[in-house]
């Protein structure tokens, strides 16, 4: 593909004059990679316009996001020859990074100021700019005969591409039960609506036989003779062990077929042992730890790698792998396509511990014989035994494949070597089900400790130990968690790799969606009763939401023409494929609701705005007379006929932040429509470590173990991270690593733990409406940071319970904030305004924001339960906050300390004041009194001594500066100090009455004192503007006339100067 960059200059506003007439001949020139281009001039206008589109070439598209396009403005000095022009001919420049750069169709117009060029320059004025890109595809290469083409390539030209099932959960041995502090962590206050994901029923997994790849022996009188050495590509190998022939031997047929590996001989088939047991019907059980392990039969031995006085050389790392501490180790992450929302950034994966894996990709195999049923394969490494799903030939030829990765644990000493066998899935025997295997030798595995730029390439290697021999192709590598194949292996430490993977998940793009009602025309209302007046209102609808009108105003002609004026707001996600139902109703009557008219229009036909500048056009709509109830139809459901018209004005907002989190919790405030984006500001990095000390969330056995099976999940901007899940453990270590991109620092970064249950879906004790238990969480503020510099602390897990406030164990974290900023960069970061500037143009209503915000957590909970594995929805209410807005008195308590926390500096500061008055230090007396009558002699001295002052109480809290980002705080949440009848409120929504009653009192004796306190602020308000309103004669005329005297003091003493 072919990626062109097209940028669309369409005009500007308010240039400078550069022409000494009063007017500028404006040109732009744009610059991209090296390509420069301009528009032509527009002679003598302010506001030129050009309409002219430029295009570039994008010579290395992944990478599109670093690059920037300048755009500048200049005068034309050959439209004003000989004039005494004022100074040069810069007009000002923009620049806009790649990552504001839109799809083609996403595009739309967007001003941007323009900069100054040095301090010096005289610029103002915007330009209007539509920039977006597209790809072209290459031209198709010259097709290739039929007759020389390879015949795999014949075969498979036509053929369908083979579904591959989703991985099921493997079977449980047990169902476990949750644990008292489980069942109280769940009890959530309010009883949010349960999102229950389904998943598809679990079949029973296939078993293949069981035990090592191990030939029989022969045994003789004499003793086994060693035969001739054989080499392989990694050095001597021995041969099968060899008997004289006096000696009694096994029948030849019984005897297992020896295996060469490249590294050392394996053994063969076993020959005694159970039948295999019946294949399964499922097409592709995931890989599951055989928890068994066959023994051999006693006349079978297990031949040696080496002679008895050679010795197998290990990696220094297996043979004491506790012998040091865990080292720092380099790696990055896999980036993700063009496309992506955010730019994976580059990470030094160095905050988080090394965990070794041995990993095996197998790819496919070849030259085997004909399998009844799929073949699969297994890969043994000591008491890891891990099996593939079924292989499929996708290329028509015969040859299965598989494309799998496989991590075995490395916390422990591995054996010297790892044994891959390939087995048919439906032969009556294992010896007939062997189709050969290969062994390595560890000690020659290459180790790849840092991602080098891509996987280990496969090899080809020779399977033995079946006729006919064939070959498997595989790639084996020792490796870390930052490996790019760990992700998606099937690992031994996560048995149920559909539901404890580690995944990363993006949240849907979210808009606003404005729908203002204007009016109606040719309705078609009866007439209400006597006295009763026309209620007419517009009601729509979209997915779960619902918005109505109020009252619409009638003409005075009758009953046709209705006018509303209002505006109706509703969550929309991409890929927009909803559509937004019109219905109008009369409720006029008594009963029920009567339908008028319905429309229905495509969210996808609505009009994007960017911002408020951008007029959208309004339309009619006809609207569809409802079909009769008696028709057996459905209401509202159209019949075709013309009942109406409505005028709207539907537009996207691109120009809002669409409020999902608590806004003083929020992770990020960029708006919706790309091109708005400020490039970032620096890279959050995060690396979880682990957990101690957590409490058991369920138990096994009976009641007899307690365990809990955990994972993190980490949400900044619209990026989620879920953490691998670390089965049976109460101090799981995950040593997993994550990146950010930040936009903005005065944000929020949110870690959850929570207990896994949805891995038990569709088991045996039907667990399908299962859902995870929450068992903490921790915000850092990244505003909290400093630069460059990485934070590892253990924050504790609290959740506050109906018991109280309950700790549930440690979770600890390390994190950094990179920032390439410099100081003029990070002073405009800061004096910037938080929200998008169409919050403060065109703000919305509290009540309205809080129902979007709720829109925007179900949205963002169903898209994220569609997901494999999925993200539920109580993870997503939980770490969003869903319940903040909840009445409590825990938080209205909370909420005011903070507010007397923010005023206590003024509150120390009159007290200060008082005691200056009273004398109470006579030093500090004196030394105030002096300093005023200086303030009153020098005015001029006021600012400088208040900033130095400020700048004093700077320095002096720097000793009390924070060491390390905080995470909750139990008593600023008033947490800790909460009663139990608080509590007992706020986890029971809906008391019985004579409850009910005690809790209103209460509530009625806090707005009673709410009420109080709003009393004497008013007072004293209205005690200062009787200053100037003359209801106080005797204070006014003094106050006027002390501000009268108090500038003819000061005009004196600047004359006197």
């Amino acid at each position: 593909m072919v990626r062109r960059l097209a940028v669309e200059v369409v005009d500007a506003r308010d240039l400078v004059p550069k022409d000494g007439l009063g007017t500028s001949s404006a040109y732009a020139v744009a610059d991209f990679d090296g390509q420069r281009k301009r528009t032509r001039t527009v002679p003598r206008d302010l506001c030129p316009q050009w309409h002219e589109r430029l295009e570039f070439a994008v010579p290395d598209p992944p990478n599109m996001h670093a690059e920037a396009l300048d755009v500048s403005l200049y005068h034309d000095r050959r439209f004003n020859p000989g004039s005494g022009g004022s100074g040069g001919g810069f007009l000002g420049r923009v620049r806009i990074y790649g990552s504001q750069f839109s799809r083609r169709g996403e595009e739309g117009i967007v001003y941007f100021p323009l900069e100054k060029r040095s301090l010096l320059s005289w610029v103002r004025g915007e330009v209007g700019l539509k920039i977006y890109y597209y790809d072209e595809p290459p031209p198709p290469p010259p097709e290739q005969p039929a007759e020389e083409r390879p015949p795999e390539q014949q075969q498979g030209d036509n053929a369908p591409p083979p579904e591959v099932p989703p991985e099921q959960p493997r079977d449980l041995q047990e169902m476990p039960a949750p644990t008292e502090a489980a069942v109280e962590v769940q009890q959530q206050p309010g009883q949010p609506p349960v999102y229950i994901v389904e998943e598809a029923p679990m079949h029973p997994p296939m078993h293949g036989p069981h035990g090592p790849m191990m030939g029989p022996p022969m045994t003789g009188p004499h003793g086994p003779m060693q035969p001739p050495p054989m080499h392989g590509p990694h050095g001597p190998m021995m041969g099968p062990p060899m008997h004289e022939p006096h000696g009694p031997m096994m029948d030849p047929p019984m005897m297992g077929p020896p295996m060469h590996g490249p590294h050392g001989p394996m053994m063969g088939p076993p020959m005694h042992g159970p039948p295999p047991p019946e294949p399964s019907s499922h097409p592709e059980p995931e890989p599951q730890p055989e928890q068994e392990h066959h023994q051999y039969p006693p006349e079978v031995q297990k031949t040696r790698m080496a002679s008895s006085t050679e010795r197998v050389m290990r990696h220094p790392s297996m043979e004491y792998p506790y012998a040091t501490s865990p080292r720092v180790i380099s790696g990055r992450f896999a980036t993700t396509g063009v496309d992506s929302v955010e730019p994976v950034q580059a990470s030094s994966y160095d905050l988080v511990e090394a965990m070794r894996y041995l990993f095996v990709r197998v790819v496919r195999v070849r030259g085997v014989r004909a399998c009844e049923s799929p073949p699969y394969v297994k890969v043994q490494a000591g008491p890891h035994s891990l099996r593939s799903r079924p292989g499929r030939d996708v290329s028509g030829t015969g040859n299965p494949e598989w494309d799998q990765v496989f991590a075995i644990s490395h916390a422990q000493p591995l054996p010297p070597t790892l044994e891959i066998s390939v087995w048919d899935g439906g032969a009556p025997s294992p010896a007939e089900a062997f189709l050969g295997g290969v062994c390595f030798d560890l000690s020659d595995v290459p180790v790849k400790d840092q991602p080098d730029g891509g996987p280990l390439a496969p090899q080809w290697y020779r399977l033995e130990g079946a006729e006919p021999t064939g070959d498997v192709m595989v790639a084996v590598w020792i490796g870390t968690q930052a490996d790019d194949a760990f992700p998606e292996a099937w690992s031994t430490d996560a048995p149920y790799a559909a539901y404890t993977r580690s995944k990363v998940y993006q949240s849907p793009k979210l808009w606003y969606l404005r729908a203002s009602v204007i009016e109606a025309q040719d309705l078609r209302v009866p007439p209400p009763p006597p006295g009763i007046p026309y209620d007419v209102r517009v009601k729509m609808q979209l997915g779960f939401q619902s918005a109505r009108t109020r009252r619409a105003v009638a003409s005075s002609g009758g009953g046709s023409a209705f006018a509303w004026s209002e505006d109706l707001m509703f969550v929309a996600s991409e890929a927009l494929d909803d559509a937004l139902v019109v219905l109008v109703e009369d409720r006029s009557m008594i009963k029920e609701p009567a339908l008028i008219g319905h429309a229905t229009v495509p969210v996808s036909s609505v009009e994007q705005r960017l911002d408020e500048r951008q007029i959208v056009a309004s339309r009619w709509i006809s609207l569809e007379a409802p079909t009769p109830r008696g028709d057996g139809a459905p209401p509202g459901a159209g019949s075709g006929f013309y009942s109406g018209r409505v005028h709207l004005r539907l537009c996207l907002e691109g120009g809002y932040h669409v409020l999902d989190e608590a806004a003083h919790v929020c992770s990020d405030y960029r708006p919706t429509a790309k091109q708005l984006w400020k490039p970032p500001v620096g890279v959050l990095e995060l690396g979880i470590i682990g957990a101690c000390g957590l409490l058991p969330m369920k138990t096994k056995g009976g009641g007899a173990k307690g365990s809990t099976d955990a994972y993190c999940v980490a949400k900044y901007g619209k990026k989620w991270v879920r953490t691998r899940t670390v089965t049976d453990s109460l101090s799981p270590r995950w040593n997993e690593q994550y990146t950010w991109q930040v936009y903005d620092p005065c944000t929020v970064l949110t870690v959850a733990v929570f207990d896994n249950w949805r891995m038990f879906a569709a088991g045996p004790g039907g667990a399908e409406d299962r859902q995870d238990y929450r068992v903490g969480k921790v915000r850092i503020r990244v505003s909290t940071l400093e630069t460059n510099r990485a934070y590892t602390a253990t924050y504790p897990l609290l959740v506050l319970l109906r018991s109280g406030l309950k700790k549930m164990g440690e979770l600890q974290l390390a994190v950094r904030f990179s920032s390439p900023q410099q100081l003029p960069d990070t002073w405009a970061t800061y004096t910037s305004p938080l929200l998008p500037r169409m919050h403060y143009l065109r703000p919305i209503g509290v009540a309205q924001q809080e129902a979007l915000r709720g829109a925007a957590v179900r949205t963002v909970a169903s898209w994220l339960a569609r997901c494999e594995p999925p993200l539920g929805p109580e993870v997503v209410r939980h770490v969003l906050d869903a319940d903040a807005h909840a009445w409590s008195v825990r938080r209205a308590k909370a909420a005011w300390f903070r507010v007397m926390g923010v005023l206590a500096w003024a509150v120390g500061l009159a007290r200060w004041l008082d005691g200056v008055r009273r004398w109470r230090s006579p030093s500090t007396t004196v030394l105030v009194h002096a300093l005023y009558l200086v303030l009153v002699w020098y005015p001029e001295l006021a600012v400088p001594t208040a900033s130095l002052y400020v700048f004093m109480i700077g320095i002096w809290y720097y000793r009390f500066r924070p060491r390390c980002p905080v995470g909750m705080d139990a008593r600023l949440s008033q947490a800790d100090t909460v009663d139990g009848d608080e509590l007992e409120e706020e986890f029971d929504p809906v008391p019985p009455p004579e409850v009910l009653r005690v809790r209103y009192e209460r509530l009625r004796t806090l707005a009673g004192r709410v009420q109080r306190v709003m009393g004497d602020v008013a007072a004293q308000g209205e005690r200062l503007q009787a200053l100037v309103s003359w209801r106080d004669p005797r204070a006014s005329r003094i106050f006027v006339g002390d501000w009268f005297y108090h500038p003819l003091l000061f005009s004196e003493k600047a004359l006197a100067v």
